[in-house]
């Protein structure tokens, strides 16, 4: 079975600081779901009053929560963790009058030989998100990859070691397919530093136009990357994204029974009921649709997916 959970899509009218991707994609899922767990719930037993008096939250006081069945949809061997309104979807103007970007976290442990439908998967959620059949930016985040050190020297040195570089270009393939196919217009990659750009580039037929890199532990861009994006006409934009966006320990604790959980997993020790298996993040997908002449994020979101291994 695969599980794939929603937080979004989040309307932003204006913008604000940064925040750490995992810290918010966390707080989005679990944000999400609890709204979920209300809005699918069976209506309160009282009239509104609490100890013979009308109170504006009493019908929030003794607000029973739907079980994890009525708040999630499972379509084939897929279950949504919520259900999503399929409806509500899409952007409010033209496609046209947005810039969309997607970036794609690819987790660890996860098989390569999946990838594909990883990609394929994430990218069809929110072309039905948005109402879009293309993506301006698609960036690849792959599992392994960090861009800290104690100076940018140290780090750029430290990142040619990372990662899988055949792996990476395995999975990569499939980003030029799409790009061919005319999904996704510009392709890029996150954490790269100038040897590892460099090798990458000379082995790819479309080469990455964009490569993100996360300064926090560095003063500044390595000259030998600065100078190879130029070269070759890379972008180099700086992020403050995880590394780690979704752990699997966090997953678990966000779908298990407790004061910040769910309620989807079981608790034998409790005797909960709930689904009873080990759960494996696979990707995260995080798209932003930016209003071109306003340069305001109109709309964005996450999805995330992951494998649940029944018992």
């Amino acid at each position: 079975m695969h599980n794939i959970m929603s937080a979004g899509p989040s309307i932003i009218r204006k913008s604000g600081s940064p925040t750490r991707s995992n810290l918010e994609l966390v707080n989005s899922l679990r944000d999400n779901f609890a709204a979920a767990r209300v809005d699918y719930a069976p209506p309160p037993k009282h009239n509104g009053f609490r100890n013979g008096f009308a109170t504006p939250e009493a019908h929030l006081l003794d607000q029973p929560l739907a079980g994890f069945k009525e708040w999630t949809e499972q379509v084939d061997k897929t279950l949504y963790i919520p259900r999503i309104n399929w409806d509500a979807a899409g952007l409010r103007e033209d496609a046209n009058e947005y810039e969309i970007t997607v970036k794609l976290f690819l987790l660890p442990d996860t098989p390569v030989a999946e990838r594909e439908q990883y990609v394929r998967d994430a990218l069809a959620l929110v072309s039905k998100e948005l109402g879009v059949p293309t993506i301006d930016l698609l960036i690849v985040s792959f599992p392994g990859m960090s861009f800290e050190g104690n100076c940018e020297w140290e780090a750029d040195k430290i990142n040619a070691q990372q990662g899988n570089l055949e792996e990476e270009l395995a999975t990569w393939k499939v980003l030029e397919k799409l790009h061919r196919q005319g999904v996704a217009k510009r392709l890029g990659v996150a954490e790269f530093g100038s040897e590892k750009l460099a090798a990458f580039i000379k082995r790819t037929t479309v080469a990455p136009v964009v490569d993100q890199i996360n300064l926090r532990d560095c003063c500044s861009v390595p000259p030998p990357l600065k100078k190879l994006a130029e070269e070759k006409g890379v972008e180099l934009n700086v992020h403050v994204d995880c590394t780690d966006i979704l752990p699997r320990g966090t997953i678990r604790k966000l779908l298990s029974h407790g004061p910040e959980g769910a309620g989807v997993l079981i608790d034998p020790i409790k005797s909960q009921a709930g689904l009873d298996g080990e759960i494996i993040p696979q990707w995260v997908v995080r798209y932003m649709a930016f209003v071109r002449d306003r340069g305001v994020i109109e709309n964005k979101g996450y999805f995330a997916g992951a494998k649940f291994l029944l018992r």
